[in-house]
């Protein structure tokens, strides 16, 4: 196997605050470019907060819930409360396969990769075979095509933003009320991974270049109300 070309950079962050999450994940699709490998990300977070699309209006979100902070991220979608999720990111390069799908299939991938990772968990899920309407903004009340439901509620959804860069997802995945641990599920992830898309892992730390960026991005724009609020 060439190694290379199936390698993969798995970044395990541990939680951070609002902010920090959202320009990390920002930072490693700035970096595609220069990385060359899809990295997946695996995060919490240090505080209650909810993320919010980064088309949605300030306003409406701010009347949704009571979680603060509120932040804007750097993807679509709908209100996403970070209270008791887990959550990750994938980042991939312009010459990566995923690159090229359609965002319909890359949101059907990624929900079959936790599906099956789920499944090596005894949890048995389906994906949502067709939208159903929800509050507007809110994106765990209802659920898309090829979210992934559990009894027929939602419990995982992602967001996407694809650019001249690269290919950013960020997923939250709402546990289902199982004894099962978020650690096993992210071993399950990497099993799956490695069996399904011929991942090979490598654990990997921001490097100082993408650090100093990350805390660009923290201070100038994910901490900055102007930049939250800014429709």
């Amino acid at each position: 196997m060439d190694t290379d070309k199936h390698g993969w950079l798995l970044v395990e962050s541990g939680a951070g605050d609002a902010a920090h999450n959202m320009a990390l994940d920002e930072a490693l699709l700035e970096a595609m470019p220069r990385l060359l490998k899809p990295v997946l990300r695996f995060y919490g977070w240090t505080d209650g907060a909810a993320s919010f699309g980064y088309f949605q209006k300030f306003s409406e979100i701010e009347r949704t819930t009571l979680l603060r902070p509120l932040v804007r991220r750097p993807t679509g979608g709908g209100l996403v409360p970070h209270d008791a999720d887990w959550t990750y990111s994938l980042a991939f390069p312009t010459n990566h396969e995923w690159y090229s799908t359609s965002a319909v299939e890359s949101y059907r991938r990624v929900h079959h990769w936790i599906q099956v990772a789920f499944a090596e968990l005894k949890v048995s899920t389906e994906l949502a075979p067709y939208c159903r309407q929800s509050e507007p903004g809110q994106c765990f009340a209802g659920y898309e095509k090829f979210d992934l439901l559990w009894q027929g509620k939602k419990i995982a959804g992602a967001a996407q933003r694809r650019s001249k860069l690269g290919l950013l997802i960020q997923g939250s995945v709402q546990p289902p009320p199982l004894a099962i641990k978020r650690d096993d599920w992210e071993v399950a992830m990497r099993e799956v991974g490695a069996k399904t898309l011929g991942a090979v892992w490598s654990g990997w730390k921001p490097d100082s270049e993408l650090a100093a960026r990350v805390d660009d991005l923290v201070r100038q724009k994910y901490c900055q109300k102007s930049y939250n609020e800014k429709r």
